[in-house]
């Protein structure tokens, strides 16, 4: 412990081979010592000692330890403080007293000083002067210092001068902007400011060529804002025409054809304004009516498979068991199958209303119509595009009434066909299809035979969904209206009108164009254009209407198939 109190807190050092340490262990322990001596010395009250001969060795000073560092600091601060953290006044001292104290402070700092300056060096970054560099980037490196300060623009005319051999001439006081009324707002009014200083300005002839276009440029503007203004003023007398048609039609519609439905729904008056379009307050009425409720649907019933189709949706979440009692032959994979498809397809119905996702008004009673209509159809199920036709009559009718219209909808022998994928009932619609397609646009008839283009890669969609997802929302229920006036003749002539108003650039399309182009048609689709374009479409044949075109098509399929029955070539 002595040997070590003496040596600063650190063992000595053996001595090295031969019994010295060296010069340089001397030169390096002698500070170290004399300045410990000389503490202790002053710590007793005594005298400075003597210094003993020095040990031969080397000491140990670690450079990665704090310890020589806080040796030197503790014996240049005050020894003992008090428990608050700050030094305790010292007593009055003599002026020999503080003298000699400074000296020992003295020889403390220059001990610091040899330890910071022989081993905790630290190699410090010189100071340069920074050096400003003329504004811009350069890939590799630093941007080169400026060179030449900025010229004045007085220096840079007299240099183009001087280099061209032209003088500047300004032009007149009359031909200046001198007083400008307006800040130019873009790029438009910039034509009519004068150039820089620093660059040529304009002549003569430049500034009245400039002030000629700026005119040209102004009376163009006002010539396309005065013609949306018109266009606009025109899509509001319509907007203000159709309504007061609607309100005026609401009239008749809730007073003189509701109260007697089954003796005018035939008439002529009533059939006209039911194309122009049904009021949307008597619209839900109206589609009950005239789809009918053959399989006589009741409330009643629609609660009854509503609370089953839950039983099963809580049974499929919280089990998944496969033991359940299967109906009418679907498995429960199938049915399984059924519920997450309408989980996925909600969410994609009608996304831009945002109405029947999740947490949306109209999610969970969605979620219930095509719930229940799967438990009382299990031989149909679910299929991708139901969601569509469910949502539109939602819209328009409440619950339980939505679900009787949708099943009766659903049991139409055109959409039982599709829903329940009869491959042979489908291709005779399509023939019947391509037959009114070749009579009414032959010429883009013969375009889609010379691609190949059948029927099916446009229509299916169209059909699954009636419009209700190619066409705008407004424009699918006015097509929703005849629909249910004319049945499935009118969405094949809804067809047919669509590719009449868009003969002109299907002609000049291929088949990829085509097909996309068809499968999503443009949203500036207007209800006059396209109703205009249906009423053109001639749905005659050889004087035959759409039933006898079709009934002929299967009469013809019926004779195939017994000519190409085995049994009768047995």
């Amino acid at each position: 412990e002595e040997a070590k109190l003496q040596n600063g807190g650190f063992l000595p050092c053996p001595p090295g081979p031969g019994g010295g340490g060296g010069p340089a262990g001397t030169a390096l322990e002698e500070p170290l010592r004399s300045c410990r001596l000389q503490s202790e010395a002053e710590r007793r009250g005594g005298a400075p000692a003597a210094l003993p001969p020095a040990p031969l060795g080397f000491t140990d000073v670690n450079l990665n330890s704090r310890n020589t560092y806080e040796v030197s600091r503790r014996r240049s601060a005050p020894e003992h403080l008090p428990h608050g953290g700050t030094a305790a006044p010292a007593p009055p001292q003599e002026p020999a007293e503080r003298a000699r104290r400074a000296g020992i402070a003295g020889a403390g700092s220059s001990f610091a000083e040899f330890f910071a300056r022989n081993f905790f060096t630290k190699r410090t970054k010189e100071l340069k002067p920074a050096v400003q560099s003329a504004p811009g980037w350069k890939l590799f490196g630093k941007v080169p210092p400026r060179e030449n300060l900025p010229k004045d623009s007085k220096i840079i005319q007299q240099e183009y001068e001087a280099r061209t051999g032209r003088m500047y001439k300004p032009p007149p006081p009359s031909a200046r902007r001198k007083n400008i009324e307006f800040e130019p707002l873009s790029t438009t009014a910039l034509i009519l400011e004068d150039r820089p200083a620093n660059l040529p300005a304009k002549s003569v002839e430049e500034a009245l060529r400039h002030r000629q276009e700026y005119d040209e440029m102004v009376a163009e503007a006002k010539k396309r804002e005065i013609k949306e203004a018109h266009k606009r003023k025109k899509i509001m007398r319509e907007r203000f025409k159709q309504e007061e048609n609607i309100a005026s039609a609401m009239v008749i519609w809730v007073n003189e054809i509701l109260p007697n439905w089954e003796g005018m729904r035939a008439t002529r008056r009533v059939r006209e304004l039911w194309w122009q379009g049904l009021p949307p307050s008597v619209r839900g009425k109206v589609w009950s009516l005239a789809v009918g409720n053959e399989l006589n649907i009741t409330p009643e019933l629609y609660e009854i498979f509503l609370s089953r189709a839950k039983e099963r949706w809580k049974s499929f979440s919280e089990t998944s068991s496969e033991n359940d009692v299967e109906d009418a032959g679907a498995s429960v994979a199938d049915r399984e199958a059924s519920l997450e498809l309408i989980k996925l397809d909600i969410s994609r119905t009608f996304p831009s209303l945002y109405i029947f996702q999740k947490g949306g008004p109209y999610h969970d009673l969605l979620h219930s119509v095509l719930g229940a209509y799967t438990c009382y159809r299990p031989d149909v199920g679910y299929v991708q595009g139901m969601s569509f036709i469910a949502a539109v009559l939602i819209l328009n009718l409440e619950e339980a009434d939505a679900f009787i219209a949708f099943a009766n909808l659903l049991n139409k022998p055109c959409q039982l066909a599709f829903f329940r994928v009869d491959h042979s009932m489908m291709l005779k619609y399509f023939a019947a299809f391509e037959v009114f397609f070749e009579e009414n646009l032959p010429k883009l008839f013969l375009h889609f035979k010379s691609y190949s283009l059948t029927p099916d890669i446009y229509l299916i969609d169209w059909i699954f969904t009636l419009y209700s997802k190619s066409l705008p929302l407004d424009l699918a229920c006015r097509v929703w209206d005849v629909f249910c006036r004319d049945g499935e003749e009118f969405l094949f002539r809804t067809g047919l009108g669509i590719l009449r108003l868009y003969e002109d650039i299907l002609l000049q399309m291929d088949f990829i164009h085509i097909a996309q182009f068809l499968t999503k048609l443009p949203e500036d689709i207007t209800s006059e254009k396209l109703f205009n374009c249906i009423a053109a479409i001639q749905m005659q044949n050889s004087n035959k209407k759409w039933a006898q075109v079709f009934a002929s098509l299967m009469k013809d399929n019926k004779e195939g198939d017994k000519n190409h029955s085995p049994a009768l070539k047995s």
